[in-house]
């Protein structure tokens, strides 16, 4: 997957989505209801992406994937850092940003839900 794939399949979420720069001009971050799901540098090479994931399938992905690493900078018990190198198929890659999502929309409160 390629950075416009990844900005277009966030951004046609429910809710309300945003997309902004809140620590430096690299890092790209998605918000549903104001919390992150999503983030990723732009100028990295290959691209990788932050997502929020289960920690007992965080683990799982981590062991079946070399491409899939504790979540760079985040809390490695509920992020993966997953490198965009081809080697997972783009529609897992799209599971994995589904169940970010999910995993934050769980977390807002029902009057902020999609």
């Amino acid at each position: 997957m390629h950075l416009e794939s990844i900005r277009k399949y966030c951004l046609g979420k429910e809710g309300k989505i945003t997309e902004e720069f809140p620590f430096d001009e690299e890092t790209l971050v998605f918000k549903v209801g104001g919390k992150m799901f999503l983030l990723t540098n732009i100028d990295g090479h290959p691209l990788s992406v932050n997502l929020k994931c289960e920690p007992a399938l965080a683990m799982e992905l981590r062991e079946r994937h070399a491409a899939v690493q504790p979540g760079y900078h985040m809390n490695k018990k509920h992020w993966n850092t997953i490198i965009l190198d081809g080697s997972i198929p783009d529609r897992e890659v799209r599971k994995m940003v589904d169940m970010s999502y999910e995993l934050v929309v769980r977390t807002l409160r029902k009057a902020d839900r999609p």
